[in-house]
């Protein structure tokens, strides 16, 4: 599957490297004529007299254009060669600028009447700020993945001998958060294991966007055919994860499906923020026709487990 955060990481160079640019080529034409006639700034340094210290900072732009380079210029192409290099640095660095950008930007805005140039140079620091985010996220998401699959190799990921246990444990996992616990409850219980696939798109943004769609709507999705006998096992264990505060769409038709066929079902429920979820625990029991008889809400953030519920 492509890379999103290489695609994240690619355009936060570019950020950097544009307003980096931008803001050294500006600053020395400011050292150059700090008159501000190169750049066509002259009639602008009335504006900076609003500022403290203008008597001795503001008699022209060299004072500006050191400030600028030090500011936005440097770091931003600081920024971008630790991108180039592959550290992790440049990810945080790179978000920590668009918002200094920003910051100067609302000087601006206090100093000049509202004019395009602020603003669209507002809406770029605003754009590089969210890129770093989505780079950070990705890169959580995509070595968490990795170390998953490291950690899986060699894994049976289909059932292991249909009735050499007692206990099935059943999961559904977009990104390998749920997945991580399954095999977990697999090793614990010695428990045979079954993945719940969609035959949806659910991978990388195009698949996030796709099934935050089937969470609003509450829809079930589809999924390929569950090859597995439910009613030999005494014990079934779901592991799921929560769309839009709500079951998972292809739990959801898992559940569905497997109604009357289960005689004991616990839940595992994975998610991102601090709660506990109850209501897909109801959903689930009213989907199955039994009452749950133990569950456990997980928050994870960057792969880590935050806080546990015991339901």
């Amino acid at each position: 599957m492509k890379s999103r955060y290489q695609t994240a990481r690619k355009w936060l160079i570019f950020w950097c490297l544009f307003i980096g640019i931008g803001a050294v080529a500006g600053s020395i034409g400011m050292f150059v004529a700090p008159d501000g006639s190169i750049l066509g700034m002259s009639g602008m340094l009335p504006y900076f007299q609003t500022l403290p210290f203008a008597d001795v900072l503001f008699q022209d732009f060299f004072f500006s254009g050191g400030a600028l380079l030090i500011v936005n210029g440097l770091p931003n192409l600081t920024a971008a060669a630790l991108l180039l290099a592959r550290k992790k640095a440049g990810i945080l660095l790179g978000g920590i600028f668009g918002v200094t950008l920003m910051l100067w930007i609302c000087i601006q805005f206090y100093m000049f009447p509202l004019n395009f140039m602020s603003t669209i140079y507002f809406i770029f620091g605003l754009i590089q700020a969210l890129t770093s985010f989505a780079a950070y996220i990705f890169f959580k998401q995509e070595t968490f993945a990795q170390m998953e699959k490291e950690h899986l190799q060699g894994q049976n990921t289909d059932v292991v001998e249909q009735g050499c246990s007692d206990t099935l444990v059943v999961y559904f996992s977009r990104m390998g958060y749920v997945r991580h616990y399954a095999y977990e409850l697999k090793r614990k219980y010695n428990a045979d294991i079954f993945e719940v696939k969609s035959t949806e798109r659910t991978e990388g943004t195009l698949g996030f966007w796709w099934c935050g769609r089937f969470g609003m709507h509450r829809w079930q999705m589809p999924i390929e055919p569950i090859s597995v006998d439910l009613e030999k096992y005494e014990k079934v264990i779901i592991c799921t994860p929560i769309w839009v505060f709500r079951l998972c769409a292809p739990m959801r038709s898992f559940c569905a499906q497997a109604s009357g066929k289960i005689k004991n079902v616990e839940y595992v429920l994975v998610h991102h923020q601090k709660s506990r979820y109850d209501i897909a625990c109801e959903e689930m029991d009213e989907l199955l026709g039994i009452l749950h008889q133990k569950a456990s809400s997980i928050c994870v953030r960057q792969g880590k487990e935050v806080r546990r519920y015991e339901l």
